[in-house]
């Protein structure tokens, strides 16, 4: 299976050549590139669901190119919701033992989807955050989510808040106690609840096995917060 990482890199770099030696009319280049893009999917496809790590490793890192270049296709998107929950939402097993339990690849997955700013990665991001139960996996989705920015009915930021709690409970991190409090720095304004996510700030701010410069953070963010809350209510009440 590792071959296929090989055959890829080949193929798409032939075919990348091919395309820049191509001359003639504009409809002749935009039919090359299609025909590139389709390539590219499919390359990216077969890396993604191998069973191998090294070639879904191989896969994100097309997939970040691809990214960062502006060139997401839907086949691209169901690779990175794929990878995403690699482990969890699909798993694999010999002898039933789990055989593709990745936190790498997802929290990998998790943030390059933090540049794809849609309703898609969104809902992908807050199921991993919901779903995973690795640290790190949890940390990086969260993260994504706070750069997205999108809280349509208090949905992130209630997802934010119970994958605090289940994690202050089983295994508090500071590192996912950070990026929670960045998340909600960012998405502040879009919150129309601001109950839990108070509550979550002051439980981070009071959780002495958090280290101290989180916990400041946290209180700084918690007068923030309340401060918001009472001028919020101060203008509700003199309407």
């Amino acid at each position: 299976m590792k071959s296929i990482k090989y055959a890829a890199a080949a193929v798409l770099t032939a075919l990348a050549l091919s395309v820049s030696a191509q001359s003639g009319s504009g409809n002749e280049s935009s039919v090359e590139s299609e025909y590139l893009s389709s390539i590219e999917d499919v390359v990216i496809t077969e890396l993604s669901t191998s069973e191998e790590r090294d070639n879904k490793l191989v896969a994100l890192q097309y997939l970040e190119n691809a990214v960062n270049e502006g060139r997401v296709t839907p086949d691209m998107m169901k690779a990175l919701d794929g990878l995403a929950g690699e482990g969890i939402a699909s798993q694999s097993r010999t002898n039933g033992r789990l055989m593709n339990n990745f936190p790498d690849i997802r929290a990998k997955a998790c943030d390059i989807l933090a540049n794809v700013k849609t309703e898609e990665s969104k809902t992908t991001l807050v199921k991993v955050a919901l779903a995973d139960n690795e640290p790190m996996v949890i940390t990086a989705a969260i993260r994504s989510l706070g750069e997205i920015g999108i809280n349509d009915n208090d949905e992130v930021s209630e997802t934010i808040a119970w994958a605090q709690k289940k994690n202050a409970v089983l295994n508090p991190t500071s590192s996912l106690a950070l990026e929670v409090l960045i998340a909600y720095e960012k998405i502040a304004d879009t919150v129309q609840n601001k109950g839990p996510m108070i509550q979550t700030v002051g439980q981070i701010a009071t959780n002495y096995r958090y280290v101290t410069p989180v916990r400041t953070r946290a209180h700084e963010l918690l007068k923030r917060l309340q401060g918001t809350g009472s001028s919020e209510s101060k203008n509700s009440n003199s309407k």
